[in-house]
C-alpha cells in the first residue's frame, strides 16, 4: 500500500526556509523534498498545513521554526501543544498513512543556520537585525524573495562565496552540544540534525 520513494514535506514559516530547502533538492537527489509555508506565520495555520501534508501522505513532515517568535504567549503554549500532539508518528494502516512529524528549531531564525556556513557564534542576539548584520559580513544578504531569486537559492550561493553545508551542520550540532550542557536557551540551531536526518533516509 505505502509508497516505495520516501518524500518529505518541509514546512518552513517563511520564504526564507522555503526557499533554502528548495536550493537543497540538488543535494538530496533521491529524495522528494517539497518545501512549504503557510501564508500566516501561526500555529494554526501550520497545523492545518500538517493535518494536509499527513493526508496527501508524506512519509516525513519536517517543521522548521524559528523560536524568537515562540517566547511569549500565547504562541509558546500553542507550540507546545503542536509538539505534544505530532510525538508519536502518526499511523493508520487502512489508510495506507503513515507519517512522522519532527520539529526543528533554531533561536533566533534560520539565517543562524546561514552564518554557521561561514563561522562558529554563541552569542546571544537580542534581535535578528545583528545577526543578519554578522551574516553580512561573511556573505552580502538580504531577507527578501527577489533576492533568493536573483542568487539561485541560498545554499548553492554560499558555497560559491566560501561557505560550507558541512561546515553549517559541525557548527549547528556544536550549538546544540553547548545548550544541553550550559543549559543555554538562545543561538543554537538544530537544522543540522535535520540535514543528517535528510541524508540518512
Amino acid at each position: 500500500m505505502g509508497k516505495l520513494r520516501q518524500t518529505a514535506l518541509i514546512l518552513g514559516e517563511g520564504p526564507t526556509e522555503f526557499f533554502y530547502f528548495k536550493s537543497l533538492c540538488d543535494v538530496f537527489k533521491r529524495l522528494t523534498i517539497k518545501p512549504d509555508y503557510p501564508k500566516h506565520t501561526n500555529i494554526k495555520e501550520l497545523e492545518a498545513k500538517i493535518a494536509e501534508g499527513v493526508e496527501i501522505g508524506y512519509n516525513h513532515i519536517f517543521c522548521i521554526i524559528d523560536m524568537d517568535t515562540k517566547d511569549k504567549e500565547p504562541e509558546h503554549s500553542q507550540y507546545h501543544k503542536l509538539k505534544v500532539k505530532y510525538a508519536k508518528p502518526i499511523d493508520k494502516p487502512k489508510k495506507g498513512i503513515y507519517c512522522e512529524v519532527e520539529f526543528f528549531e533554531t533561536h533566533r531564525c534560520t539565517e543562524l543556520f546561514f552564518l554557521y556556513y561561514f563561522r562558529y557564534t554563541s552569542r546571544p542576539y537580542e534581535t535578528q537585525e545583528p545577526l543578519l548584520k554578522d551574516l553580512n559580513q561573511c556573505v552580502e544578504y538580504q531577507k527578501t524573495v527577489e533576492f533568493f531569486i536573483k542568487t539561485k537559492g541560498p545554499h548553492s550561493y554560499f558555497e560559491r562565496n566560501g561557505g560550507s553545508l558541512e561546515k553549517a551542520v559541525a557548527h549547528a550540532n556544536r550549538s546544540i552540544d553547548e545548550k544541553q550542557k550550559s543549559s543555554r536557551d538562545y543561538t543554537y540551531s538544530e537544522l543540522g540534525r535535520l540535514i543528517e536526518k535528510l541524508g540518512s533516509i
